[in-house]
C-alpha cells in the first residue's frame, strides 16, 4: 500500500516536473525553430529554411548599435558593482557593527521590489530630481539593479573562507589591509568571477529598469528589440533572441569550466 503511495507520489511530480519545462522550455524551442523560417513573419510551422534573418541582424543599424551600448554599459555597471560590492560583503561577513541588517536589507532591496517599480523609482530620482544624464542614469540603474549578486554571492565565499588563514597571515605581521589582498582576495576569486558574470548578464538583459532610463540615442539591445517588435512582425527579433540566448549559455559554461578549474587546482 505504501509502494503504491509513493509510485503514485513520484508519477505526480514527474508530471508537474514535465509541465514546468515544457512551459519554460518550449517557447525557446519555437523561436528558435521560428527563427530559421523562409517566410517573411513569425508563423509556426515555418516556410522554408533561411538564414537570412541572421542577417538582417546584422544589417540591422539600430540592433548593431544596441547591443555595442548594452556591452560597455552592462560592463560598467558589473565593474562598479564588484567595486562597491567585495568591500561590503567583506565588511558585511566579517564584522558586527550597528545597522548591519539595516544594510543588509538596503543592498539586497533591489531583488525585493519589483524591477518595474524600482526603474520608475530611479528614473524619478536620477534623471527628474538630479538632473544627471541618461546615460549616467542609466549606469546607475543597472549598478544598483545588479549589486545584490556581488554581495550574496561574494559574501558567500567570504563566509566559506577560514578566518584562521586570514589570523595567522596577521600575525605574521600583515595588517588587514595586506591581508584582505594577498589572503582574501585569491581565494575569493571564483565568487568574483561568478558575480561578474551572472551580475553581467543581468544587466545586459534588464528591461524594466533600462526602459525608464533610456533616452534619444541611449537604447540598450532588449529595450531596442521591443521597439523593433511595436512595429515590424518579421522573425529577425526571434534570430536575435537565439543568438542572445547562445550568448548567455556560453557564458554560464565558460563560468562554469572556469570554477571546475579553479576547483581542481
Amino acid at each position: 500500500m505504501k509502494g503504491e503511495c509513493r509510485m503514485k507520489k513520484n508519477k505526480g511530480l514527474l508530471l508537474i516536473t514535465i509541465l514546468v519545462f515544457s512551459f519554460l522550455f518550449v517557447p525557446l524551442i519555437l523561436i528558435l525553430i521560428t527563427s530559421f523560417t523562409s517566410g517573411d513573419y513569425v508563423a509556426f510551422p515555418p516556410v522554408g529554411f533561411s538564414l537570412k534573418w541572421y542577417t538582417k541582424v546584422f544589417n540591422t543599424q539600430s540592433f548593431v548599435d544596441a547591443f555595442k551600448l548594452s556591452i560597455q554599459i552592462s560592463t560598467a555597471a558589473t565593474v562598479l558593482s564588484l567595486i562597491v560590492g567585495i568591500p561590503g560583503a567583506y565588511a558585511m561577513s566579517r564584522f558586527n557593527f550597528k545597522g548591519k541588517g539595516f544594510m543588509k536589507t538596503f543592498f539586497f532591496s533591489p531583488n525585493i521590489i519589483p524591477q518595474v517599480v524600482m526603474g520608475f523609482a530611479l528614473f524619478q530620482f536620477i534623471i527628474i530630481k538630479m538632473g544627471l544624464s541618461v546615460t549616467i542614469g542609466l549606469l546607475v540603474g543597472l549598478t544598483v539593479s545588479i549589486i545584490t549578486y556581488a554581495l550574496r554571492i561574494i559574501g558567500a565565499s567570504i563566509e566559506g573562507l577560514d578566518y584562521s588563514i586570514e589570523e595567522a597571515a596577521m600575525i605574521l605581521g600583515a595588517n588587514k589591509v595586506k591581508t584582505f589582498f594577498i589572503i582574501v582576495l585569491p581565494n575569493i576569486s571564483s565568487g568574483i568571477l561568478s558575480a561578474f558574470l551572472l551580475a553581467f548578464i543581468s544587466a545586459f538583459n534588464n528591461v524594466p529598469v533600462t526602459i525608464f532610463l533610456s533616452g534619444p540615442g541611449i537604447t540598450t539591445l532588449p529595450v531596442a528589440m521591443m521597439n523593433y517588435v511595436e512595429y515590424n512582425y518579421d522573425p529577425t527579433v526571434s534570430a536575435l533572441s537565439v543568438m542572445m540566448m547562445a550568448m548567455s549559455m556560453f557564458i554560464m559554461l565558460l563560468m562554469e569550466k572556469v570554477l571546475k578549474v579553479k576547483t581542481v587546482s
